[in-house]
């Protein structure tokens, strides 16, 4: 059965080379004004005009005069927890630090005792309920870190919850070096060994994660024992991520471009030289404004500079119990418009293509080109550039994975 998608004010396809965005090409979302898009088995067949597609299909999906989209695709986000973290949010108002509240115990070391007290289908019942905020917000593929469990048989067990999301597309990231368990704590290298000789060795074995990420900053996990972990990883056949500058300038996003990382996440304080190593790694920086807002700190990254030096930036929500507590891409695109100064265009390039191609999926998802699968969201917008301006407005109408509705419809 062929599906025609018809009456989009907007198409904006991303059509273009088969790579990330740089520079002036961030601007350029390809849109077909009338656009109308052809979809047979789940996969896009053509784009183009609505007179020309419009009288091949057998069904019509009618936008109404709305934007049609691809998906956002989110490339950093801690779905799976037990429990939340109301009471930091709290205290963080009162005036305590992130690395206060860590230090006494709080923070995602609470975050993991709930977890790790939690059954592998509570765990997954739980995180239905962030897989539909993704969808109403218009994400249909995340990547997913585990990261609270911090043992072996833990990490297991969130990895396994992670492979059970649907309907949502999902790349599985190991963050076993997340933060240094309460056993552990002030045995850094003990756990380093952990996780490079029990840990990563099992999960690569049985094939439960695509990447390995580490938090490289002071007080977490420092350069070395950063490189010592991400090496080990490399070696098992796993790609690389890390958290890198997000409290500190750290060496961080040099260690990154050192190892040949897929991404650089955070960077609030990266420095001059930490974006031209990236730029010369080709490394894409992985920019998280609502965790800057949500721990209420203006140190937002540079976007503008690495813009300039023709990184491929991607846009991704954190998604976590702690620091930020949203799955609302539409909200990040707002917090990178305001506060970082991104245009409309390089926000939404930044959500989807480049976000795409850094999680290995740019030949699949993140555009709406013949071949690529159909997932794709109709928003209650007429212009694309209403999703960053109305800030904190859901507006994904009807969202579609592989061609099928998977929330609301026209």
């Amino acid at each position: 059965m062929s599906i025609a998608v018809v009456g989009c004010s907007q198409l904006v396809t991303l059509a273009g080379p088969a790579r990330p965005r740089t520079g002036a090409e961030m601007r350029d979302l390809a849109i077909i004004d009338d656009g109308a898009m052809l979809i047979e088995n789940g996969i896009i067949q053509r784009v183009g005009s609505r007179r020309d597609i419009e009288a091949q299909a057998s069904e019509i999906i009618d936008a109404g005069g709305r934007v049609v989209m691809p998906g956002f695709v989110d490339a950093h986000t801690h779905p799976v927890f037990a429990g939340n973290r109301a009471g930091e949010f709290e205290q963080r108002i009162q005036g305590a630090t992130y690395a206060e509240i860590a230090a006494a115990g709080g923070g995602i070391r609470s975050t993991v005792r709930q977890t790790r007290a939690a059954t592998e289908d509570e765990l997954v019942d739980a995180t239905r309920r962030h897989v539909r905020w993704f969808l109403e917000n218009g994400t249909t593929t995340i990547e997913a870190k585990s990261g609270y469990g911090l043992t072996l048989d833990a990490e297991c067990k969130l990895l396994r919850a992670i492979a059970r999301i649907r309907p949502l597309g999902c790349v599985p990231t190991f963050l076993g070096a997340h933060v240094v368990p309460e056993e552990y704590r002030g045995h850094t290298s003990e756990y380093v060994c952990l996780v490079v000789n029990e840990m990563l060795p099992q999960i690569a074995a049985m094939k439960l994660a695509e990447y390995c990420d580490v938090f490289c900053e002071p007080g977490f996990f420092g350069v070395e024992e950063s490189r010592q972990i991400l090496t080990a990883a490399r070696r098992l056949g796993l790609g690389l991520r890390i958290h890198a500058d997000q409290l500190s300038s750290s060496g961080a996003a040099e260690l990154a471009a050192e190892l040949g990382a897929a991404t650089a996440d955070h960077l609030e304080h990266t420095s001059a030289d930490g974006i031209r190593a990236l730029q010369a790694a080709g490394v894409q920086p992985v920019l998280l404004p609502g965790s800057v807002y949500a721990l209420g700190s203006s140190q937002y990254p540079d976007a503008r500079a690495m813009i300039r030096a023709g990184l491929a930036v991607v846009l991704a929500t954190d998604f976590n119990p702690g620091t930020s507590p949203t799955p609302s891409m539409p909200m990040i695109l707002s917090l990178a418009c305001t506060q970082m100064k991104m245009t409309p265009a390089e926000a939404i390039a930044a959500a989807t293509i480049n976000a795409a191609y850094s999680l290995g999926r740019g030949h699949a998802i993140g555009s709406l080109e013949a071949g690529k699968r159909a997932d794709f969201v109709i928003h209650d917008f007429a212009d694309y550039r209403e999703i960053p301006y109305f800030f904190g407005v859901g507006s994904a109408r009807s969202v579609y994975i592989g061609g099928q509705a998977v929330l609301g419809e026209c």
